[in-house]
């Protein structure tokens, strides 16, 4: 028996099936075809699927069919490698639930203040969605009860293997009751995949669409360098192959930390993503790479998990990673949605064995070696369009995106098609804005009473 390939065909609770209609989600992709059906009966599910797969959505509908919202008390839990993911596939949870009332969905990560999650667990959420230290924590103080757990859900779990989190793994476990729904969800099935599929799992499905899934149109090239010109090297390969938003990737954070400050020596606009960054300095980064008003964003494989950024043109390994399926999951974030995308590497002699171990890994792909064009093909295109502007106000203040549209473009203001991405979070949020008009911008935001009251603004670099 075929699986349905549209939502309709699902036994969805209708009020999920009217605001997937909403929002314009009527075919299936291929995971959620092959692993809904399977969640909606119950049974644990071990799926393999890569990054924008729409695998989110897949569990995220069946955590949601099988909640019952009058009972206050946590029936899912969803644990996540970063804070990043975590904080995307809880905003995907709501934005599944909103036609269905009083559906708590409460994100419980490291970078946030443990009061404030202590006095938001007590309100007893239905879904956390967090990172495996942070959880694992409010399990020990006493915060969380996973008595009435029904669903626990491990996403990106090779991420989180790779990352050691499975001593928090195994701990968790000790909370949680064995009579549950388990779903595993990865990229890669390394075989400790299969050793926790087994630990966790009872008598689990297969979904695996990694083979069926349309390949990406990625051309890969790699580039001979030496220690000493490496970062030389990197300009010129982004003058050369670069586009509006490119990712670089390196194997460090302080790799991390010194390549975006020499591409900012360079008059290039980059910002760097690493793990010594607090919250708010990540958010400003990931707000300003996706509102395009940086060209540039240098980040290491574990900051730059779940960052959901589309019409990436161009990823750059500045250095190889060890393992082929690293290399892999880096360059699948361009070349999406039918897109062409561009993968370089930058490769010393003593790294071509790892370079030889991803074409052995790829045997249908091809790796070719260019010489970096000397001349520089539209060195413009490294130049943001966009500015990030902040503003002193965000959700608790009650305030909404179209409150800024409406500051910015009152009485004579900026043009409404200048105005990009807006991001609100608690207490500050961004607004992109065309850089011609962002003295305007500045004054309208500054200036004007939003909702009654004044807010300071300024320009984020």
């Amino acid at each position: 028996m075929s699986s349905p390939t549209k939502f309709d065909g699902l036994d969805l609770k209708p009020e999920l099936l009217g605001n997937l209609a909403d929002l314009g989600y009527t075919e299936m992709t291929m995971v959620q075809a092959e692993a809904l059906p399977l969640l909606l009966a119950g049974v644990d599910v071990l799926a393999r699927a890569k990054t924008g797969s729409g695998k989110t959505a897949a569990f995220g509908l069946g955590v949601l069919n099988k909640l019952d919202v009058s009972s206050f008390a946590v029936q899912a839990l969803v644990l996540c490698p970063t804070r990043e993911l975590a904080d995307q596939v809880a905003r995907e949870i709501r934005r599944l639930a909103r036609a269905i009332p009083n559906i708590k969905v409460l994100s419980v990560c490291g970078g946030s203040p443990l009061r404030d999650q202590t006095a938001s667990l007590q309100r007893s959420p239905h879904i956390i969605v967090g990172t495996p230290g942070r959880v694992h924590k409010h399990l020990r103080s006493g915060n969380i009860d996973l008595g009435s757990l029904n669903a626990l859900v491990l996403d990106e779990a090779d991420r989180m293997l790779d990352m050691g989190f499975m001593d928090e793994l195994d701990a968790i476990l000790a909370y949680v009751p064995a009579k549950r729904q388990t779903l595993l969800f990865s990229a890669t099935y390394p075989e400790a995949i299969a050793d926790i599929s087994t630990r966790v799992q009872h008598e689990p499905r297969t979904v695996d669409v990694t083979d069926d899934e349309q390949p990406a149109q990625i051309t890969q090239t790699w580039c001979s360098v030496t220690r000493e010109n490496r970062n030389a090297e990197l300009v010129r390969t982004l003058r050369a192959w670069g586009g509006e938003l490119n990712l670089v990737f390196c194997n460090t954070k302080v790799d991390c930390a010194e390549v975006a400050r020499h591409l900012q020596s360079e008059k290039i606009v980059a910002i760097a993503l690493h793990g010594d960054l607090d919250q708010a300095q990540r958010n400003q980064v990931l707000v300003r790479f996706s509102n395009r008003s940086a060209s540039v964003l240098v980040a290491t494989d574990v900051a730059a998990r779940g960052l959901d950024v589309k019409d990436i043109d161009a990823v750059f390994n500045y250095e190889l990673p060890p393992q082929a399926e690293v290399y892999v999951h880096r360059i699948g974030r361009t070349g999406r949605a039918g897109k062409m995308g561009a993968a370089v590497s930058l490769v010393e002699e003593r790294e071509m064995w790892r370079l030889e171990e991803i074409e052995k890994s790829l045997p249908d792909a091809v790796i070719q070696k260019r010489g970096i064009p000397d001349a520089r093909r539209g060195g413009d295109t490294l130049v943001p369009s966009m500015t990030t502007i902040q503003i002193s106000g965000g959700r608790k203040n009650k305030l909404r995106p179209g409150d800024l549209v409406g500051a910015l473009t009152a009485q004579g203001g900026v043009p409404g098609d200048a105005v990009g991405k807006i991001d609100l979070f608690d207490s500050y949020g961004y607004v992109a804005v065309q850089n011609e008009h962002v003295p305007k911008a500045l004054r309208q935001l500054s200036e004007r009473p939003i909702k009654g009251r004044k807010y300071r603004a300024r320009v984020r670099k």
